[in-house]
């Protein structure tokens, strides 16, 4: 498979300010990928490099294929085909949803089929008459889609375009505007801070720190398979435990756990386990290590517990049917193998459960 998107060696910043220090980036053509990272971090300034609203100090940005900045090269912004959908759809308001949609076309194209066509494809077939203003938040954001996707760009640059919307919507419209990128074949590049939308749109997540990418992969080997804690805890909940490995296993405060498979390390460290691996059940006061509830989150259809094992903080991710309240004494145990990170105690992790 070509690859619609290759990023190397990109440095680019502010006067005065480093931002991106030798960013690598590769998206396959049809992937949807997403750059995750912290306030700062660079993603919003990556996204602009590509698209070319922003130069670039040093490296290259290739567009299936093609060289568009770096190497004394910089293709401006409108000859790259590079759509964008903002953060609140930046829709043109005096401007019905038809000529929205098709505001990036020329005239003849305008009247053909296309702006009916990608409006269907987004789930708006009919809506082509309506004003922006008459539009909920969500369909305004397939709107700026299908506006990013009418002249068939090589690929779709998305900034945030969740953040505006309530939370009792956003889950519903990213999967509609994950589905209409599939559907239309589109490559596209999502920049978020959020981890669930992340891992739950994209095929490839980047996860961007300190103006460098840290580890991308697919969502589900980014969540097991970390590269270090600290991708360990953007990318999710994680329960880090000091511990010594020998023989693929390590022993730590809840018990001897299996490593599991990848680079294990022997000597000391620290291990990584996820709150959903915890296993609790009542103390049945034999003797074992017992942990202190100290805290219950009740989600509905599963519960945060927080929990002290003397002096060590964990948390633990149960069904929320688990009757469980602060001040009781439950057993710990883990399901399935660790992670294992070799070398000195990391003092970032005492007292902490989460990332």
């Amino acid at each position: 498979m070509d690859d619609a998107l290759a990023v190397r060696g990109l440095h680019a910043g502010h006067p005065g300010t480093r931002v991106l220090s030798g960013v690598d980036l590769t998206v396959p053509a049809g992937a949807v990928a997403a750059v995750l990272g912290g306030s700062g971090c660079g993603k919003s300034t990556l996204l602009r490099t590509v698209a070319g609203f922003h130069p670039i100090d040093r490296g290259t940005v290739h567009l299936d294929g093609r060289l568009v900045a770096g190497d004394g090269v910089e293709i401006p912004p409108e000859r790259r085909r590079v759509g964008l959908v903002a953060q609140e759809g930046a829709l043109f308001g005096h401007l019905d949803v038809a000529a929205n949609v098709g505001f990036g076309l020329d005239r003849r194209a305008r009247r053909g089929p296309r702006v009916g066509e990608m409006l269907e494809l987004v789930g708006l077939g009919g809506f082509g008459g309506r004003m922006p203003a008459e539009l909920s938040g969500g369909q305004q954001q397939r709107v700026a889609l299908a506006r990013a996707l009418a002249p068939a760009p090589a690929l779709v640059l998305l900034d945030e375009p969740f953040t505006a919307l309530d939370a009792g919507l956003r889950a519903g419209v990213r999967a509609q505007v994950r589905d209409a990128l599939v559907a239309a074949g589109a490559t596209a590049v999502l920049v978020t801070h959020d981890q669930e939308e992340a891992l739950g749109i994209a095929d490839l997540v980047a996860v961007l720190r300190d103006g460098r990418v840290a580890q991308c992969a697919p969502p589900r080997d980014l969540y097991d398979s970390p590269a270090d804690l600290g991708v360990a805890r953007f990318v999710g909940d994680a329960v880090v435990l000091d511990a010594h490995a020998a023989a693929g296993t390590a022993t730590t405060a809840l018990g001897r756990i299996p490593l599991g498979p990848g680079p294990r390390g022997t000597g000391a460290g620290q291990v990584l386990v996820r709150p959903e691996q915890l296993r609790l059940r009542p103390a049945d006061g034999d003797g074992e290590p017992t942990a202190k509830v100290t805290d219950v989150d009740f989600h509905g259809h599963d519960a945060v517990v927080r929990l002290d094992l003397d002096g060590t903080v964990l948390q633990a991710r149960t069904p929320g049917s688990v009757p469980l309240r602060p001040g009781d004494r439950v057993l710990v145990e883990v399901e399935g193998t660790a992670r294992f990170f070799p070398g000195p105690h990391d003092p970032a992790t005492d007292g902490r459960a989460a990332g």
